[in-house]
């Protein structure tokens, strides 16, 4: 099932809901390889960044990445810099990492591989 992350939906998340655990980490990071789990501040996050010629791609890009945040409801840090972006995805209702960000991870990287 999550050969296909990408296509899945993100479900609602609350703050009662249960971040994902060591084992799913790894698991679901296979599908999302170029992503780092960063600890900001005790709060585990996945950030990846992404190259581009000039500032007019990276700034498209970003703003697939927003489109994707607003379709899902779920929204990232995305960092835009001439010819780097880097993402950001974490469930700040929870203060760590949810399923959802692997599969928004997922999805942003559809939007360079097209």
């Amino acid at each position: 099932m999550t050969s296909k992350l990408h296509q899945l939906k993100c479900e609602a998340c609350q703050v009662d809901a249960q971040p994902v655990d060591d084992a799913e980490i790894a698991k679901l990071r296979v599908n999302i390889p170029d992503w780092k789990v960063m600890d900001r501040d005790g709060i585990l996050q996945l950030e990846r960044e992404y190259r581009f010629k000039n500032f007019r791609l990276a700034w498209a890009f970003s703003n697939q990445v927003a489109e994707i945040a607003e379709a899902e409801f779920h929204h990232p840090t995305i960092t835009l810099e001439w010819g780097k972006v880097t993402v950001c995805w974490w469930s700040h209702s929870i203060k760590g990492l949810h399923r959802n960000d692997f599969i928004c991870a997922a999805k942003t990287d559809q939007c360079v591989e097209g």
